[in-house]
């Protein structure tokens, strides 16, 4: 844990007092201010700069910190980003530094006051400590320009066209990291050779692996074609990411089923449909009632990965049981209704389409979350699906139990689907469909995971 400064410690004490906040409950603002700066290091973040605290709350309610703490914290950065002088001094109290008289205050680099507001009128200020004026006459900060209108733009633009959370949140991991490496250049004079020096250095520096240089270069893109509305040139030139053959991690149906037998309910079930189906973790996550066709014996996948429906024979051995979890389903579904909650969420805006759509039975989880949760715009209780973590917290508790010398996942068990259908003989445009991959490139990756069944094996001349 990071040390705050004396000069900072000063700073943001002098703004406690002058918030009047009790002097028993210091002791708890210091410790979110100590957590934030920490997380800042951590990341390599700017903790002058207010836009990284949306990022801190999130990674707050992930620690599990009630609404309470959550709500602690931020008064105790805002109590921090005024002593400091982040925020415009006419709309924030001005502190004054207790016992100041006339000494000499040398402040270190992380904290750049607006010192001529902070400090009494005959404080006298060293030279090093002149440098650190980076405010303007209005008390704003001059060393950067801001980035917030990028950041809601970019959650608008995700929105419009339909993209997954998911995508949401690693475009502004990749603007926040761009931002920080061109030292929040004003975006309307970004330029590709900020683009080509943003990914050398993620190559060459941070030594990321290709498929998140990739992901980094495609949020670049996203950010000068869909929200700049600039044109984005040859990036020839950059150093790229050495890409690595890959081949996934395969179970045997012997290491299946023990690493099942090691997981209790409904991660038992969920590892199976997992394996029997081919299913992606999200993808069963956020199976509904209606997806289920027991006369059929049909599993409907709807907005997968790339937006794509598809269709999935539903294993025989899994009927009856998935029979029983509807049936668990209803039993939690009547209770919500008797107590008043305002149902399950559904996606886009069917809601306000259907106003009763959330509380009928086919729009309902399979898999619901142990937890209500608030919606804070309504101040309404609904019911999410159960949390990606928990099903791979218990699976990775399954694998180490099990003693499986594989490093396996809650995809590996997709994978070994698609590598058993496949030394099963089944056609790989079979397998390809199934899976639900755009390119059959992808599915052809398994054909290095089992052993092929038509071409006569290559032999060690040992064996001869």
């Amino acid at each position: 844990m990071l040390r705050v400064s004396n000069g900072i410690a000063k700073l943001f004490e002098a703004q406690l007092v002058y918030d009047n906040i009790p002097a028993d409950q210091w002791i708890y603002f210091h410790k979110w201010l100590r957590y934030y700066l920490d997380f800042c290091a951590k990341y390599s973040l700017q903790p002058n700069d207010t836009e990284y605290y949306v990022a801190f709350s999130d990674k707050l309610r992930s620690k599990g910190q009630n609404d309470e703490q959550c709500r602690q914290a931020r008064r105790a950065l805002a109590i921090y980003y005024r002593s400091i002088g982040v925020i415009p001094q006419s709309t924030a109290k001005k502190p004054i530094l207790p016992n100041a008289g006339n000494q000499v205050i040398n402040l270190p680099k992380k904290a750049r006051p607006a010192l001529s507001t902070l400090l009494p009128k005959n404080t006298e200020l060293s030279d090093k400590a002149r440098k650190l004026e980076t405010f303007d006459s209005k008390g704003w900060k001059i060393t950067g320009a801001s980035w917030v209108d990028i950041y809601g733009q970019l959650e608008s633009a995700i929105k419009v066209r339909h993209y997954s959370v998911k995508t949401w949140q690693a475009y502004r991991h990749w603007f926040t990291a761009f931002q920080t490496f061109t030292k929040s250049k004003d975006p309307q004079v970004l330029s590709m050779d900020d683009v080509k020096g943003f990914l050398s250095f993620l190559a060459v520096e941070k030594k990321i692996a290709a498929s998140s240089q990739n992901q980094a270069f495609n949020a670049l893109l996203f950010l000068f074609k869909n929200i700049l509305e600039k044109e984005f040139g040859n990036v020839e030139g950059v150093v790229r990411a050495k890409r690595r053959a890959y081949i996934p991690v395969v179970l045997s149906r012997a290491e299946v089923d023990q690493v099942i037998r090691h997981l209790e309910y409904p991660y038992d079930l969920i590892a199976k449909l997992l394996y029997g189906c081919g299913l992606r973790l999200f993808e069963c996550l956020k199976l509904r009632v209606q997806d289920l066709n027991f006369d059929m014996k049909i599993i409907t996948i709807h907005d997968g990965k790339g937006q794509k429906d598809r269709t999935l024979p539903m294993p025989d051995s899994l009927v009856t049981t998935l029979h029983d979890q509807v049936g668990i389903v209803v039993q939690q579904f009547e209770h919500d209704l008797g107590a008043g909650y305002a149902g399950t969420f559904l996606p886009t805006a069917l809601g306000d389409k259907y106003k009763n759509a959330a509380k009928e039975l086919v729009w309902q989880w399979l898999f619901p979350a142990k937890m209500l949760t608030l919606v804070s715009s309504t101040n309404e209780y609904r019911r999410y699906h159960l949390h990606e973590t928990h099903v791979q917290k218990a699976i990775k508790l399954a694998v180490r139990k099990s003693r499986i010398t594989k490093r396996a996942s809650a995809h590996t068990f997709r994978h070994s689907f698609a590598s058993h259908l496949l030394q099963a003989n089944y056609d790989i445009r079979t397998i390809q469909e199934l899976l639900g991959h755009g390119d059959l490139k992808t599915t052809m990756i398994y054909t290095h995971t089992v052993q092929s069944v038509t071409i006569k094996q290559a032999r060690s001349p040992l064996d001869f």
